[in-house]
């Protein structure tokens, strides 16, 4: 289905403009992309809203992808499905058209921005999860207490980067361990990045396939859609 097209309504004063609809992504319908500023440069919100929304959730992407991410549209589909309003993310990098990412504080940073901007307007009142897939999961966790998070959602983290010669491995757990929140990470159980280890209050659930979490969206969209219904029942 094509997207609609529409002159963009820009609001000086909030720093954001509305965009034309986006084209249907998956099951999803009734997308609206908003172009919000940030410190590193315009980002971009695409909502997927629900009718009187039980909480809210933001996701962003990995590295070098985007939002149509299949992992990403199962997430939003099952959050639909449990009466959640979804916003996928892109970061400043993407909407300028790059696919390296910058170093991690301007990723948060960025990030951030785009958080307290939409509970200022779209999320307002609503509980909020945030999460991502692969980096998206990283800065969602390494900002979930500054985003004033009540849980967070993993897919596909990297645990650890491929290893280089002559240099130790580094594991990312730390980054897990620092949140306080309820947690989950749905991992594919080949993932090359290694399995993270579950927690007091981070449940880790194995699904088939790798990295891409392609082999087995029914298991992610399950997943997914039990812990918040868990998760959300709680906030």
């Amino acid at each position: 289905m094509g997207a609609a097209t529409r002159r963009p309504t820009t609001t000086a004063s909030s720093g954001w403009c509305r965009l034309a609809d986006a084209p249907l992504i998956g099951n999803i319908s009734r997308v609206t992309v908003l172009e919000i500023d940030t410190p590193h440069g315009p980002a971009r919100a695409h909502l997927h809203p629900v009718d009187e929304p039980r909480a809210a959730l933001v996701l962003g992407h990995g590295a070098g992808g985007g939002v149509a991410a299949p992992d990403l549209v199962a997430a939003t589909e099952a959050a639909h499905s449990e009466g959640i309003t979804v916003a996928l993310i892109e970061q400043p990098y993407r909407v300028a058209g790059r696919r390296s990412p910058p170093r991690a504080p301007q990723l948060d940073a960025a990030w951030i921005a785009i958080v307290e901007r939409l509970r200022a307007g779209e999320l307002a009142g609503l509980p909020l999860v945030v999460g991502g897939r692969s980096m998206g999961a990283r800065v969602a966790c390494r900002t979930a207490e500054a985003a004033g998070a009540a849980a967070v959602l993993c897919l596909a983290f990297p645990l650890e980067p491929p290893g280089r010669a002559g240099k130790p491995p580094q594991s990312r757990q730390p980054e897990l361990d620092a949140v306080r929140v309820p947690t989950l990470v749905v991992q594919g159980e080949s993932d090359r990045f290694g399995m993270p280890l579950p927690g007091p209050s981070r449940e880790v659930v194995k699904v088939r396939g790798d990295h891409g979490l392609k082999a087995d969206l029914n298991g992610v969209s399950t997943a997914v859609r039990a812990w918040l219904s868990g998760v959300v029942a709680k906030s």
